[in-house]
C-alpha cells in the first residue's frame, strides 16, 4: 500500500500503556514496511510526565522496543522512526496549554489526526480545547473505547464531540474490526459462490462468537469494577463481530454501504425481555484458581476491586436476529477473564445432512462447520467428513485450513496498523458510526439495568476454567455445546 498522504499524527496520552503497546508499535511497523507512511508524516506525542523530546524518546526507547523487537529490531528503521517523533508537554486539564500544541503543529503539512489514547472523561475537554485554538479543521479524531457508560452518557459524549467535529471526521475505533480474519470473512462471504447461498437460516444451525482471556483485570481494577464485561466487551467488540457475520451484502465496500448493513443487523436484534434474562444471559465472576500451573487470586481480591463487588467478569448470551435471513438461528456470544485459554473465534455450525446414506456417523458433530480464529493464531478452517483409509465406510472429521502466515508470503498487518493507516488515508468503513453505537447501547441496556437491580450475585467460576456451568446449560437447551466442550 503506497501513499503520499502527508499527515501530522497527534497522540494524546503519549506515555500511556496503549500508546506504548499498540499505537507506536503499529506506526513503527508501517514506517518500517516502507511506502505506507508519507516521508513528511510526523508523530507529535502529548504528555505531561516527561520534560522534553529527548526524555520522551528515551521513554519510547525503553517502553516501545520490547513490542517491536520480537523478530529482531531493524536499528536503522528504528532510528529513522524516532526522527518522525516530536513532543509537546501540556496539561490536558489546562485549556490554555493547547496554544503550545497549536504553535508546534501549525506549520506541519497534511491532515491532522488527533488520537485520544486517554480516559473517556478527557474526550470532551480535549475536543473543546482543540476547537478553542482552531485545531478542529482539516482534522480527524480517533476515540478509543469505552465511549460512555450507558446510552445517555454515550450520547452526551457524541453530542459534545459532534458539535466540534463532523461525523465524517470522527473515527470510533474497535480494533477487532481490523483483524485479518474479520476482513477475510467479508471476502469469503461476498467473493465466493460457495458460501453465500449457505449463509442463512435454512443451512446454519447456530453461530458462536467467543472472546476469551486468560488475564485478569491486571492494574485496571478501579476501571473494570465500574465497567464489567458487558460494557467492556459485549456492547462493542462482540456486537460488532456479530454485525459483520450477519450483515447483508453491501452494494460496495465504501464506508457507509458497509456500516448501513451492520446497522440493520443491530436494529434487528430481538429485544431482551427482562423477564427472560435468566434464560438468555449468564453473568459470572472468577474466583481463585490455577492457570497454566500458576495460582491466581479471585476477582474480589484484585487491587482496586471492592471486596463485595457484583461486577461480572464473564458474560454468555443467546441472541436472535429478527429478519428474513436469520429468524430462528441462535447466536451465542461469550466473553470472560481468567478463562482456560486466550482465544477469539467465530464458529458457524451448519446443519447436518437431512438423511445419511452413509450411516449415523455422517450426522456426527465436528463436521459441517466453519471456524474463524482471530487470536492468538489467525486461521480459517472448514470442517467436513471424509472416509478413513481402510475397509468399510468409516468417516472422520477433517478440515481444510487457511493459515495466513503459511499461505501468504507477505507479513500480516496487525489490527492497529491497518486501522491507523485507514485513519490517515480517510477510510471509515472499519470504524463505528454513531448510529451503530446507539443501537448497540439500546439493545444492551435492559440487561445492564436488570443486573443492576438484581440481588443475585454473578455465578462463580474457578479461574482457569471456561466459566460458569450455566453457560454450558444454556447451549444444552438447544442441543449444542461450546466448541471446546465438543473437542
Amino acid at each position: 500500500m503506497q501513499t503520499d498522504s502527508s499527515f501530522t499524527f497527534v497522540l494524546f496520552g503519549g506515555t500511556g500503556d496503549l500508546s506504548m503497546r499498540k499505537i507506536l508499535p503499529a506506526l513503527f511497523e508501517a514506517h518500517r514496511a516502507g511506502g505506507m507512511l508519507a516521508d513528511s508524516g510526523k508523530i507529535v506525542a502529548v504528555a505531561r510526565h516527561v520534560a522534553d523530546r529527548g526524555e520522551y524518546l528515551q521513554w519510547v526507547d525503553a517502553h516501545v522496543k520490547p513490542y517491536v523487537s520480537k523478530n529482531g529490531l531493524d536499528e536503522v528503521a528504528w532510528t529513522s522512526f524516532l526522527a518522525r517523533i516530536e513532543f509537546v508537554k501540556i496539561d490536558l486539564g489546562n485549556p490554555d496549554d493547547f496554544a503550545q500544541l497549536r504553535d508546534a503543529i501549525q506549520d506541519l503539512p497534511g491532515i491532522r489526526v488527533f488520537y485520544l489514547a486517554t480516559g473517556p472523561s478527557l474526550f470532551v475537554p480535549i475536543c473543546h480545547a482543540l476547537a478553542a485554538v482552531g485545531l478542529n479543521h482539516n482534522a480527524r479524531i480517533v476515540l478509543e473505547k469505552p465511549l460512555g457508560y450507558d446510552l445517555k452518557s454515550s450520547n452526551a459524549i457524541n453530542d459534545a464531540v459532534g458539535e466540534i467535529f463532523a461525523e465524517e471526521q470522527i473515527y470510533r475505533i474497535d480494533h477487532y474490526l481490523g483483524k485479518e480474519p474479520v476482513q477475510n470473512l467479508l471476502a469469503l462471504r461476498f467473493g465466493n459462490a460457495l458460501f453465500e447461498p449457505l449463509w442463512r437460516r435454512e443451512w446454519v444451525e447456530s453461530i458462536q462468537i467467543t472472546i476469551a482471556e486468560e488475564l485478569g483485570v491486571e492494574a485496571r481494577g478501579d476501571f473494570y469494577d465500574n465497567t464489567g464485561a458487558l460494557r467492556d466487551m459485549v456492547q462493542n467488540h462482540l456486537l460488532q463481530l456479530l454485525s459483520i457475520v450477519a450483515m447483508e451484502p453491501p452494494h460496495s465496500m465504501d464506508s457507509d454501504s458497509v456500516r448501513d448493513e451492520k446497522l440493520r443487523v443491530l436494529r434487528a436484534l430481538k429485544p431482551i425481555d427482562p423477564r427472560e434474562i435468566g434464560k438468555v444471559a449468564v453473568r459470572g465472576q472468577y474466583h481463585s484458581g490455577v492457570i497454566r500451573g500458576n495460582a491466581v487470586p479471585a476477582y474480589a481480591t484484585e487491587h482496586g476491586v471492592k471486596p463485595d463487588s457484583s461486577t461480572e467478569t464473564f458474560v454468555a448470551l443467546k441472541v436472535e436476529i429478527e429478519n428474513w435471513r436469520w429468524a430462528g438461528v441462535p447466536f451465542f456470544l461469550r466473553t470472560g477473564k481468567r478463562l482456560a485459554d486466550r482465544v477469539a473465534e467465530i464458529v458457524v455450525n451448519f446443519r447436518p445432512v437431512p438423511h445419511s446414506a452413509l450411516g449415523a456417523s455422517a450426522l456426527r458433530a465436528g463436521a459441517n462447520r466453519l471456524v474463524l480464529r482471530l487470536q492468538p493464531n489467525e486461521t480459517i478452517r472448514l470442517y467436513c467428513l471424509a472416509k478413513q483409509p481402510g475397509e468399510g465406510m468409516n468417516l472422520a472429521s477433517v478440515h481444510l485450513n487457511l493459515a495466513f502466515d503459511q499461505f501468504f508470503r507477505e507479513a500480516q498487518m496487525e489490527a492497529y496498523q491497518r486501522l491507523l493507516l485507514d485513519v490517515i488515508n480517510g477510510r471509515l468503513a472499519l470504524f463505528v458510526r454513531r448510529d451503530e453505537q446507539e443501537a448497540a447501547w439500546r439493545w444492551v441496556e435492559p440487561i445492564l439495568n436488570e443486573w443492576k437491580a438484581s440481588t443475585k450475585p454473578p455465578k462463580p467460576y474457578a479461574a482457569g476454567t471456561w466459566g460458569p456451568a450455566a453457560a454450558s446449560a444454556m447451549l444444552a437447551q438447544h442441543d449444542t455445546c461450546w466448541l471446546e466442550e465438543e473437542n
